[in-house]
């Protein structure tokens, strides 16, 4: 019996002499100088217990999880968001993974959801621009949609629907009780966005977003419950292959310590949590499409005389107002600058400067309003604003002679064309004419002088010993540019309408 206590006593002394070992290994291995509380909590153990206490602001967990079946960037820097490449027009699975703890949202237990992916602009400019960008890709692609389902590989989807008028998106019903799969085809290239296509061009970065809904208590899947999406840049066949072995073989060139700045290649893409895709029409949506490219010119424009007696829109007509060539002023208000754009066939753009005043319009550079508008609209829009129109190809200057005696009599000029008869001076006006052909010079006499058009027979110059010359093309082309001219009208010598005689 006393052996056996004697024993017992030598176990337990070799069992507290091993902890107190243990222990001191432990404060030799932190060091006195290196012990901290929160070396402690780095410990697995305690990582493993803290997990598992909620924590005040937690995240909330997401109620699904999507991963596509493509391999990262190995080029992506870390803390930075992962790039994936994806081939124009192959099939990429998109696995929809039902990722709520048990009892959360009970309500869609036994029920389907509605999800809708789309491919979508990840530069915040061009999300400005997304319409006009896709209108004019479809455009130059007509019949072709940026993404489709590729449903005979698709597994547990619903009743999938594409709009004609949403040529990025996608949208199914699912199950999340049940294994489900969307294979997607992306048929838009990242180099058919950018403003200069010389060859080698850097391709924009897409996105791939999923948003997902639950029924409402009309039975209308339009209760938002999760959205999560990723970056990708699409290549042309092959192309996604390509760029990534050029990537994975940059890395390797790289030393370890480089190395350790940039991410690992995953397998798949996981997308990650973001805000729900605006239900606003403001992006891509547009309920009456359009039939032509919102980035050129609107054909629907009809040309008109303008009512003043300027032909250039670069000049005002003397008393008469020009409203389809004033100037934005940078104290236009929003609904101001709204009816400039209409006045000067800007009208597919109204929605897209909805919030601009004339002072927000005016401060954008003919680089950013190309990047917006697309260049055909983007260099006509920055000349309106800045008043730049087409130089006229001539400039005359006219008056009307006041009558006095007959009016074939020839009247001597008043000296440096100073005074008339009267002791009057002469009042000039400015013809710009665009066109080199006499119908513009009466056309434009016409509308200076409030001549009824339809009234002029002829247009005469006066010449050597009185005669009048017949003014046709030809004389109008060489006439001299700021020539000046007198001019008294006649009346035709059968009575119908009148004559012009410049001298």
């Amino acid at each position: 019996m006393a052996w056996v206590l004697k024993m017992d006593e030598v176990i337990e002394s070799g069992l507290v002499h091993d902890f107190d070992a243990s222990l001191s290994g432990i404060g030799q291995e932190l060091g006195a100088g290196a012990y901290s509380m929160s070396d402690v909590l780095a410990l697995p153990i305690f990582k493993q217990e803290d997990s598992s206490l909620p924590l005040d602001g937690e995240t909330k967990h997401p109620p699904f999880q999507y991963v596509m079946c493509a391999a990262t960037s190995p080029a992506v820097k870390l803390h930075d968001e992962t790039l994936t490449y994806l081939n124009q027009g192959q099939s990429y699975e998109i696995r929809m993974l039902d990722n709520r703890k048990m009892g959360d949202m009970p309500e869609i237990t036994g029920k389907l959801v509605k999800s809708i992916i789309r491919v979508v602009f990840h530069d915040r400019r061009l999300q400005y621009t997304e319409h006009q960008q896709l209108e004019g890709w479809k455009w130059n692609r007509p019949g072709d949609r940026l993404l489709d389902l590729d449903i005979p590989m698709s597994v547990g989807i619903i009743d999938t629907r594409t709009n004609p008028s949403q040529l990025n998106a996608v949208e199914f019903l699912w199950d999340p009780a049940k294994r489900t799969s969307a294979f997607i085809q992306v048929h838009c290239i990242s180099t058919e966005f950018t403003p200069r296509k010389h060859g080698g061009e850097k391709g924009v970065p897409f996105r791939i977003q999923v948003d997902t809904f639950k029924q409402n208590e009309n039975g209308e899947y339009t209760d938002h419950l999760h959205s999560a999406s990723c970056q990708i840049k699409v290549f042309k066949p092959k192309g996604a292959d390509r760029k990534q072995k050029t990537d994975r073989e940059k890395m390797e060139k790289r030393t370890a310590h480089e190395k350790e700045k940039y991410q690992p290649s995953y397998d798949t893409t996981i997308l990650t949590e973001c805000s729900p895709w605006p239900d606003t029409p403001t992006a891509y949506v547009n309920s009456s499409p359009s039939t032509a490219p919102a980035f050129t010119s609107p054909q629907q424009g009809t040309c008109s005389v303008p009512d003043s007696n300027s032909s250039s829109p670069n000049h005002q007509g003397d008393g008469v107002s020009q409203p389809s060539s004033e100037q934005l002023q940078p104290s236009a208000t929003i609904q101001e600058t709204q009816q400039w754009l209409l006045k000067n066939r800007f009208s597919s753009y109204t929605r897209l400067f909805s919030n601009f005043s004339g002072a927000d319009l005016l401060k954008l550079t003919k680089e950013d309003l190309v990047q917006i508008c697309g260049a055909a609209d983007g260099i006509r829009l920055y000349n309106s604003l800045k008043s730049r129109s087409v130089r006229p190809r001539l400039t005359i200057y006219v008056c009307q002679e006041q009558p006095s005696g007959s009016p074939l009599q020839g009247q001597q000029l008043a000296g440096g064309g100073g005074e008339g008869s009267g002791g009057t001076p002469y009042v000039y006006h400015a013809i710009y004419l665009e066109e080199m052909v006499a119908s513009e010079v009466a056309r434009k006499l016409a509308l200076v002088f409030n001549i009824p058009f339809h009234q002029i027979n002829q247009v005469y110059r006066q010449g050597p010993t009185g005669i009048h010359i017949l003014v046709s093309d030809q004389m109008v082309q060489n006439f001299q540019d700021e020539s000046c001219f007198l001019f008294f009208t006649v009346k035709a010598e059968n009575g119908d309408g009148i004559h012009i005689v410049l001298k």
